[in-house]
């Protein structure tokens, strides 16, 4: 399955779980819906020893209560308005953004300042997010001094989400330091791209 959408799948198939389809009897009403970013999942269905995928955009199938399976043509209209309920309780697709940080401070470059605005726009799109911010360094100076280096880096970022709106209960600051360099080098190498913070929402 393709995550973003194969999440959405599940969820929406485990709250679909006891819909009743149009005819007397009850039956398991399965679709496939479409992610934001356009992405569509997959369902497998393995019944009496066969299987149905299910891929396409608000695909469908509906299990009989004798046991088979038959198409069941949706369309997007008719998946929000029947299960609009269900979508709408849906978490946000898990996300990670990062960014990069001058040499020895908490400050960010000018590209990743730049990216700011569009990242921030994101989070502010995700009812209560929760989010872990994990800062890192490259490899120059003590362990002791990129810790705290890294931790700082961290919580600069979640002060700035607060500053968003976004309760702090919700965020989450941690440093790495140097130990888990996005590129290995050896000791003492000023390398950009370890200097950075990764924002990873859910």
């Amino acid at each position: 399955m393709r995550s973003g959408a194969a999440l959405l799948s599940a969820v929406l198939l485990a709250g679909c779980s006891c819909f009743q389809a149009k005819q007397e009897t009850p039956a398991l009403f399965i679709v496939v819906p479409s992610a934001a970013d356009g992405h569509v999942g997959a369902i497998v269905v393995h019944h009496g020893g066969r299987s149905q995928v299910i891929d396409s955009a608000y695909g469908a199938q509906r299990l009989k209560a004798d046991g088979t399976l038959e198409p069941a043509g949706l369309d997007e209209r008719a998946v929000k308005e029947q299960f609009g309920a269900v979508l709408a309780a849906l978490p946000g697709v898990p996300a990670t953004f990062t960014l990069y940080f001058l040499e020895g401070s908490d400050e960010l470059t000018p590209q990743s300042r730049a990216e700011l605005d569009n990242i921030f726009a994101e989070l502010k799109r995700r009812p209560l997010p929760d989010i872990v911010v994990i800062g890192h360094t490259d490899t120059v100076g003590g362990l002791t001094y990129n810790d705290q280096l890294s931790l700082a880096r961290a919580q600069r970022m979640r002060e700035m989400l607060i500053g968003l709106g976004i309760p702090g209960e919700r965020i989450e600051a941690a440093g790495r330091g140097e130990r888990e360099p996005l590129v290995p080098t050896a000791d003492n190498v000023s390398e950009p791209r370890n200097r950075r913070v990764e924002i990873n929402v859910r």
